[in-house]
């Protein structure tokens, strides 16, 4: 099987950043910030977590309305980070991939054999996505 790269459809953010082949998403929150724990102990999602998903979703579906990915999935990310501060990559992956997730772009994040993430060299408070079918 070839690769064949989730591509932007040439509207929405994507389009007007020159990102063809990626997906270009808002700044996920940190894993510290996307779970919360309620009052009788249990786990859910933050409201900061809900309103990221969301705006992932409308940006999916802006960027590239394709159904559901299926097979094992390469996934390469461009973090831009929204300031100077020092911040670990590893704290936006759950967030992002869950995100990516909800908004139906893949079945489900386990489909990932490889993934990439790395620091743009520009600020900037977003992520580029890069998904292809390995």
């Amino acid at each position: 099987m070839g690769t064949e790269e989730l591509r932007s459809n040439g509207t929405g953010a994507g389009a007007n950043q020159g990102s063809e082949g990626a997906i270009v998403l808002p700044w996920p929150p940190s894993i510290n910030h996307y779970w919360k724990r309620s009052k009788n102990g249990m786990m859910h999602i933050s409201v900061e977590g809900v309103a990221f998903r969301e705006a992932v979703h409308w940006q999916v579906l802006q960027q590239c309305p394709l159904k559901s990915l299926q097979g094992d999935l390469s996934v390469d990310i461009e973090a831009f980070m929204p300031d100077r501060r020092r911040r670990d990559l590893d704290n936006i992956l759950k967030a992002l991939l869950d995100a990516i997730t909800h908004a139906g772009v893949w079945m489900d994040d386990s489909q990932i054999v490889d993934l990439r993430i790395r620091k743009a060299k520009t600020i900037g408070g977003m992520v580029k996505v890069k998904i292809s079918q390995s």
